[in-house]
């Protein structure tokens, strides 16, 4: 390590937050919809109406089957085809991003909905709410409680997973630090940099997770 040479981090780290950004963008982007659409299926699944509830289940098992980088390529090739137009890398990923990891919080939702006792169900169809509003004012708010420090980590993971997005180009914070590290050749300074800042990020989210675990089960 006597050759390590630091300023090739400093002369270049505003295009190493340039490519972060898009990391966090994509993670954040990812989790809002991955959380939405999950959610969705995880009712539907439960619902259990015959033919949607299949579907539901049978698109959870489809994703959870295949490894996302085939995702990634499936939707930044196919998505212009669909929509007759380039749409770009960013877009084409986080598509991708959001469709797999539906099918991972659809599952977590599902077990955090299933932990919330039937009785308090019944009491809410008791006093007159249909079966949405049950959901949205008793069943959830209690379920995303005690999914929080689950759902925590699903996002760190999907925080990981987005340095799987140099396949198609995409210029986020692994990428950029390999443009330089090849341009410079500083391999060395620029993947121990990289490592040392998805390891700071992800080692900060685990300790908050754990935190909030202990937290919520009081």
């Amino acid at each position: 390590m006597g050759d390590f040479d630091y300023s090739v981090i400093l002369d270049n780290l505003p295009l190493l937050i340039d490519g972060l950004k898009v990391t966090f963008l994509l993670t954040f982007l990812a989790v809002v919809g991955g959380i939405l659409l999950g959610t969705l299926l995880a009712l539907i699944r439960i619902a259990r109406v015959p033919v949607i509830s299949w579907v539901a289940a049978a698109y959870v098992n489809f994703f959870r089957s295949l490894p996302l980088i085939l995702v990634i390529f499936w939707l930044y090739f196919l998505v212009p085809l669909f929509l007759g137009r380039p749409v770009g890398s960013f877009y084409s990923v986080l598509i991708a991003f959001i469709l797999f990891e539906a099918a991972y919080y659809s599952e977590i939702i599902r077990a955090g909905i299933s932990s919330v006792r039937s009785g308090q169900v019944a009491a809410g169809r008791a006093i007159g709410l249909s079966y949405p509003q049950t959901m949205r004012y008793i069943v959830l708010p209690q379920a995303f409680r005690s999914m929080v420090p689950v759902l925590l980590t699903q996002a760190i993971v999907l925080f990981q997973d987005t340095s799987l997005v140099y396949v198609v180009g995409l210029k986020d914070f692994l990428v950029s630090a390999e443009l330089v590290a090849n341009r410079d050749q500083r391999l060395v300074e620029m993947f121990v940099f990289v490592a040392f800042i998805y390891f700071i990020f992800c080692f900060a989210g685990s300790l908050y997770a754990r935190h909030l675990q202990r937290k919520l089960s009081v």
